[in-house]
């Protein structure tokens, strides 16, 4: 294998980084970092991607974590390759480069968020179905895993692309679970020791209240079934907030009004989810087809860097617990300074154009692959469920949100780049 080409297709995929000046931040980025720094057990997050981002920092710079993140993606596509045909380090960095102009892969890799594993995840998942016996089987199921638990979107994600392995590929479907069921055994631990709760997600029911509310199904259940003394958010009727992020976060608004926050609103928001899919499935069904079709088709980055407070939720742990050196590029960087849109901007509708293309070639090598070529079509079928089923499970539980769908969509480059280098090496 060769170490340089992956390091070098790793600083490819991570160049917003160095044209931020700082490894890029989201709004959740900070909550992350405290999860060990503080340390907390923050109710909507799995205590996992945060804690290991403080400790492959080494409390020194957070570009550690975000290198490591850009080698795990470098080290898994010349995996990928290589089930095709033997790599060299001009077809890898020529990938990467595709990648770091074409898609939107680099920005998610030099972002301090977990959102760049479920792509990682996906390509994990291949690799174990597919790859030679005993190659390499140990880290890619350590990938896996951890890519599985840092996100709980990524259940649905993997339970889906499970589904191609099972037909293409029985006697590896135990081998590719395997990571699914690690992952949820992790989840489980560390609910039961920060929530005191055995349970993968103990309060994910608030998400799914919020969605199905701004939906409507919920408005109408309580509207019919309003006013009855076991649920407090009757007093919410006829003014719930129009949108989810409103209804989860406006700390006016039902969640943090309500008794002990979402902690406290769990088991009613438990008990109306459950209760409004049972009296209108046919209403949640439609709405949640919707949703994920209209998370299909957004692709673009906008809302990926949108404003928080950057001085105070990132820059005072920084001050706290890192060098002073580190504080410094933060303060310098493009993104405090709100000029990481314009960085980023022309970007957008090469990615958008670039996906949509992609989706197209990718059909008709699946189409191709059918009958000639089981690996190529097995990728291709997993990169297709993997979309789909980040669609759905984002869109129809959470709500459509550019991010969501844009930190994946550019696995369609994939499959054609794959068949055009299985192509050439037996030419």
């Amino acid at each position: 294998m060769n170490k340089a080409a992956i390091l070098a297709g790793a600083l490819l995929l991570i160049w917003p980084a160095f044209a931020n000046g700082y490894p890029l931040l989201f709004s959740d980025s900070a909550a992350f970092i405290a999860q060990l720094l503080q340390p907390v057990m923050l109710w909507d997050k799995p205590w996992v991607y945060g804690p290991v981002v403080v400790v492959t920092s080494l409390s020194l710079t957070l570009w550690l974590p975000v290198l490591t993140q850009g080698l795990l993606l470098s080290w898994m596509l010349w995996l990928v390759q290589a089930v095709f045909r033997p790599v060299s380090a001009l077809w890898h960095l020529g990938l990467c480069g595709l990648l770091a102009l074409a898609s939107a892969a680099p920005w998610f890799a030099a972002m301090l968020m977990p959102d760049i594993f479920a792509p990682i995840t996906v390509l994990a998942l291949f690799l174990l179905t597919f790859q030679p016996e005993g190659a390499r089987r140990i880290p890619l199921l350590m990938t896996a895993t951890f890519g599985i638990a840092a996100h709980l979107a990524h259940l649905p994600l993997t339970a889906a692309c499970l589904l191609p392995v099972l037909w293409l590929q029985p006697r590896r479907l135990m081998l590719a679970a395997v990571p699914l069921v690690v992952a949820v055994g992790v989840l489980v631990v560390t609910n039961v020791g920060g929530h005191g709760k055995v349970a993968v997600s103990p309060y994910g029911s608030v998400f799914l209240l919020a969605r199905l509310t701004t939906d409507g199904p919920t408005r109408d259940f309580l509207a019919q079934t309003c006013p009855d003394p076991q649920f407090r958010l009757c007093a919410w009727v006829g003014r719930f907030p129009g949108e989810s992020d409103l209804f989860l976060w406006d700390p006016h608004g039902p969640v943090w009004t309500y008794p002990g926050g979402p902690i406290g609103l769990a088991p009613e928001a438990s008990r109306i989810v459950t209760a409004t899919i049972l009296s209108r499935p046919l209403d949640v069904a439609r709405d949640a087809g919707w949703n994920t079709w209209r998370q299909l088709t957004m692709l673009r980055m906008d809302h990926t860097f949108a404003d928080f407070d950057y001085d105070r939720r990132v820059g005072e742990p920084l001050r706290t617990h890192y060098p002073a050196w580190e504080l410094a590029g933060f303060m310098d960087s493009a993104q405090r300074r709100d000029g990481l849109r314009a960085i980023a901007a022309p970007w957008q509708d090469v990615h958008a154009r670039c996906v949509a293309g992609g989706a197209v070639i990718s059909l008709m090598v699946l189409l191709w692959s059918w009958r000639r070529d089981r690996r190529l079509l097995g990728f291709t079928l997993l990169v297709a469920v993997g979309l789909l089923a980040n669609a759905a499970t984002t869109g129809a539980l959470s709500g459509p949100t550019d991010r969501y769908q844009s930190r994946i969509a550019w696995l369609v480059l994939l499959p054609p780049a794959m068949w055009l280098a299985g192509r050439s090496y037996r030419r």
